[in-house]
Parts: structure tokens; C-alpha cells; sequence
């Protein structure tokens, strides 16, 4: 009850309260603005952030993170156009009921189980609070690498289809950490004599570049879309009335969203996907799916909202970052001499579940907000493209020259810039860049601390937190290789079956095939009939 009041005390400051405020309405208006997100407008913020105290700089960050997925559906149901990535899922079932007359249900069902995901996922976590506070502190150096390089791994495969060039990308970003001064002797990495090099180069201005000037450059580019939108007519509360109607599909999916949260690298797709998969082989009427079914688009929007807060317990736990957002907050608390890991939850509880209250008031303004205001809101929808992409690009600048009042800095921003609209434009991603600078700064002062102890390989794995770690690396990898080789196989399977479509005697052989294959099925199930027969004689 103590850390409660305490957590409140925290709270209960005026610019705290007008943080909580900016951040969920300024969030929901970026997510509604498609062709922005909330990446690019963290990254814009960070630098003012930099000035405010701790608590208030990563309410409003937090804010921008938890409601942009409110704004999201907006144009995800109005236009079949998601706000942010993370609401394409939404258009799938938001906008046929758009299509068939229903917009302010599908808005008023998608506000309600944005909102439950969001509270659930809070509630959990507070609770939770205290089973970290004994957790943590089993962590020491080699567990936190270990947990950081799993971390890398799992954002890598997590990129299916691309996990060679998101590997490749983590790689550069690790590289880019490792240029300047060396942390330990101060002797100087990849400057190649340039004295602008000797600091290293900022994850901020990284960020920037490939976010937000990267994405101004995309809207630069692209062409400006009339788009029609009516007028909304009456209340937005028949969503929470229908939501208690599916109560085990809310909250089945907002338990997804949490325990993905908690993994690096995972995040809202996945949680997204697995509950919107529950919840079509689990209704009544999966035919409805696609098509504007109730219950997945309750299914899309509560896991995708329960995730925020969820992937702020391996930063907070262990300072590791699971995706680019959480990796941008990471750089607020160093900047105040609050280091996330096992100390702050020893020390600062009372901190932490501070966060978690202005989580979980930020999602009950956003509601009331939304309730109220969306017929004026959606409007923001029609912003040209490309006054948004100048905005977006005189911010940037504007930012990465107020970070040390340097014109260099402008000009590696820029450069990042154009890598992250070639990659962009290739389909690649960006985000292992970050992660890998931020996650290779980790593995690198954790790994030097650790060795200290170790005289032989296996002493870095001797204790039960890394082992298990340890076999958690080796289990994703196998995982991952055993995905490859059986998709490989798969695909050498089609093109053996297609060229024997093309000839009647590989028709034959086709037909043959498949005929052994039934046989060998059918032999197989009457044998394991014959076994549990015998089994159950004997019982």
C-alpha cells in the first residue's frame, strides 16, 4: 500500500498530468494520420524529451506509444487504410462493416476492446510487479547478455522470409555501435582519422534519419489521395455493450498480447495473428471472418493494445529493448542516470509502477477522448501527404540540431535518411538497425563484466538463469533452421509437382504418389487404433 502512495505521489504533479494528456490525444492523432506513427513521431520527440524529467518525458512517449493504436483504426475502418502497421489486421473486418453501413459500430467495437486489451494488460503487469522485484535481481552480467543476444536472435527469425538480411542489418547496427572511443582503454574503432567520429555516432540522430526523415522522403514522394468520409450519427458506446458479449475472446486476446509483449522481438503481429486465428476456430461462425465479424476485430485490437505495456518488462526488468520504440525510451533514461535493469526494481518499485498507472489513465482518457471527438477527428484522415512529409522533414532537422548544435549530425541524419527509404522501397526492414545498436552496446559492457569470472567456456553457463537461457538460444535457433529447411522442402515439393503436371506419364506417377501416400496414412492409423487397443485391454 506504501509503494502505492508513492507510486500516486509521483504522479501527481501538474506537468505530469499534462503529459498524460498530450501524449494520449497528440498519440491518437498520429495514429490516425496515415503515413506517419508513432516511430517516426517518438523519434521527433526524443530530443525535447531530453530536458523534462524522467517521469514526465516517458509519460508523453508512452502516451504517443499506448494511443496511436486507437488512432490507427480510425482510417483502418473509414478508408481500408491502417493508420499504423500494426492495425492492418483491422482493416480485414473494420472495413466491410464500413462498406455494409456500420462505421460507428465498427469504431465504437474497436474503441472498447483497444481499451479492455490496454487495462488488462496493465492490471496483469502491476501485479506482476512484485514477482519481478524477486526476479531480477537473479540476472548478473552474463544473464543480461545472454538475455540480450537471445533478444537479437529472436527480432532476426522473427523477420520470416528475411531473417538472412534482418541478420545482416543487426550486424551494421551492431558495427555502427562499436565506432568511436572504446569504452575501456579509449582507444579509437572505425574513426578512420575523423575527429566528427571520435564521439561515435548517436543512436538519436540514427533514429531520425531512419524513421522520421526516411518516412518524410516516402511521403515526399508519393501522390495525395481524394478521400470521401461521412459524417458519423449518433453515441459511441454501443461498442462496450457488445463487447461483454465476447468475453472470452477479449480476454484470451489480451492475454496473448501480454505474453507476447514480454518476448523481444515478437510484438503486436504476432499477438495479433495467434488471437485472430483463436478466435476463428473457436466461433460459432468463422465464415463471418474477413467479411466484418465482431469478434475479430475484437480479436484484432485488444492483443495489439495489450502489448505497450507488456514490452516495458524486459526494458524495465532488464534494460533490454524488444523493438525500436522501447529501444528509443531506453535512450530518455539514460540520458537521466535511470538505469533500467534489476537495480531499478530494487530501488525504484515505486517508479516503476508510476509508469504503469500513467498507462492505465492514459487509456481512459484516450476512450473519453474517442467517444467524444471522433467525428472531429477523423478529418485529420485528409491531410495532404506532402505537407505532412515537409512537417515531418523541418522537425527532424530541426531536432537533430538541437541534440548538439552540430551541422554534421544534419548531414549522417540525411544519409540515414536515404538508407532507410532504400530499404523502405526494397521491402527490408529497419528496425534491426536500432535494436542492434542499442542491444551491441548491452552485449558489449555486459560480456566484458562477465568474462572477469569465467576461466573455462561452461563457467558462463553455470548458473540456472543463463543455462536456461543458454537452451532457450539454442531452441529458437533449432526452431528457426528446422522452419527453413522444412519450407525449402516444401518449395522443392511444388516445383516437383508442377513439372509433373506438365506430362501425362507425370500425371501418372502424380496419381500413383498421392494414391501410397492415403495407403501409407490409412496403414498408419489402423496400427495406432491396434496399439491403444491393446493398451486399454490391459487397464
Amino acid at each position: 500500500m506504501d509503494l502505492l502512495e508513492s507510486a500516486i505521489k509521483i504522479l501527481a504533479r501538474w506537468d505530469v498530468a499534462m503529459a498524460l494528456l498530450a501524449g494520449s490525444v497528440g498519440g491518437v492523432l498520429i495514429g490516425a494520420i496515415p503515413g506517419v506513427g508513432p516511430a517516426v513521431a517518438i523519434a521527433i520527440l526524443l530530443p525535447a524529451t531530453f530536458s523534462m524529467d524522467p517521469i514526465v518525458g516517458l509519460t508523453v512517449l508512452l502516451g504517443i506509444y499506448g494511443s496511436s493504436m486507437y488512432g490507427g483504426a480510425i482510417p483502418a475502418i473509414l478508408i481500408n487504410t491502417p493508420g499504423t502497421a500494426v492495425n492492418a489486421l483491422t482493416t480485414y473486418d473494420g472495413y466491410p462493416m464500413t462498406a455494409r453501413g456500420e462505421p460507428r459500430r465498427a469504431l465504437s467495437l474497436a474503441y472498447s476492446a483497444s481499451f479492455f486489451g490496454g487495462i488488462f494488460s496493465v492490471v496483469c503487469l502491476i501485479l506482476f510487479a512484485p514477482v519481478l522485484a524477486k526476479i531480477a535481481p537473479m540476472f548478473g552480467s552474463r544473464e543480461i547478455f545472454l538475455a540480450a543476444l537471445l533478444g537479437l536472435i529472436l527480432v532476426v527469425v522473427a523477420h520470416r522470409g528475411q531473417a538472412l538480411i534482418a541478420g545482416a542489418l543487426a550486424s551494421f547496427g551492431i558495427f555502427i555501435q562499436t565506432i568511436g572511443l572504446e569504452p575501456v582503454k579509449y582507444s579509437q574503432r572505425f574513426t578512420f582519422g575523423q575527429d566528427f567520429l571520435s564521439g561515435g555516432i548517436n543512436l538519436i540522430v540514427v533514429v531520425l534519419g531512419l524513421f522520421a526523415l526516411s518516412q518524410a522522403f516516402v511521403l515526399l514522394t508519393s501522390e495525395d489521395e481524394k478521400i470521401r468520409l461521412t459524417k458519423l450519427r449518433g453515441g459511441m458506446f454501443q461498442g462496450l455493450r457488445e463487447l461483454a458479449r465476447h468475453p472470452r475472446v477479449a480476454s484470451v486476446s489480451a492475454g496473448f498480447g501480454v505474453m507476447m509483449g514480454m518476448i523481444p522481438g515478437v510484438g503486436e503481429f504476432t499477438a495479433q495473428f495467434m488471437s485472430y486465428t483463436y478466435a476463428q476456430r473457436s466461433s460459432k461462425r468463422p465464415e463471418d471472418f474477413g467479411h466484418g465479424s465482431s469478434e475479430g476485430l475484437i480479436a484484432a485490437e485488444t492483443s495489439n493494445n495489450a502489448v505497450p505495456a507488456a514490452a516495458m518488462v524486459p526494458l524495465l526488468a532488464l534494460g533490454i529493448p524488444g523493438e525500436a520504440l522501447t529501444a528509443m525510451m531506453l535512450s530518455v533514461f539514460y540520458v537521466h542516470n535511470v538505469v533500467p535493469g534489476p537495480g531499478l526494481f530494487q530501488n525504484k518499485m515505486d517508479f516503476v509502477v508510476a509508469l504503469y498507472l500513467a498507462l492505465l489513465i492514459l487509456n481512459v482518457l484516450v476512450l473519453i477522448f474517442l467517444l467524444f471527438a471522433t467525428n472531429a477527428l477523423i478529418q485529420v484522415v485528409r491531410i495532404p501527404n506532402r505537407f505532412l512529409g515537409v512537417c515531418i522533414l523541418t522537425l527532424s532537422f530541426v531536432g537533430v540540431y538541437s541534440l548538439r548544435n552540430s551541422a554534421t549530425d544534419c548531414v549522417m541524419a540525411a544519409g540515414f535518411g536515404v538508407l532507410g527509404y532504400i530499404l523502405k522501397r526494397l521491402s527490408m526492414p529497419v528496425v534491426p538497425i536500432i535494436l542492434g545498436m542499442v542491444l551491441g552496446g548491452i552485449m558489449e559492457v555486459k560480456l566484458r563484466a562477465g568474462m572477469a569470472r569465467v576461466k573455462e567456456p561452461l563457467d558462463f553457463i553455470d548458473r540456472p538463469v543463463a543455462f536456461i537461457l543458454f537452451l532457450a538460444i539454442i531452441l529458437v535457433l533449432a526452431t528457426h533452421f528446422r522452419r527453413v529447411w522444412l519450407d525449402r522442402k516444401s518449395l522443392k515439393e511444388a516445383e516437383w509437382q508442377s513439372k509433373q503436371r506438365s506430362t501425362s506419364f507425370g500425371k501418372m506417377l502424380l496419381r500413383r504418389r498421392n494414391s501410397l501416400s492415403m495407403e501409407r496414412g490409412k496403414l498408419a492409423r489402423a496400427r495406432r487404433l491396434t496399439w491403444y487397443r491393446r493398451l486399454m485391454d490391459l487397464f
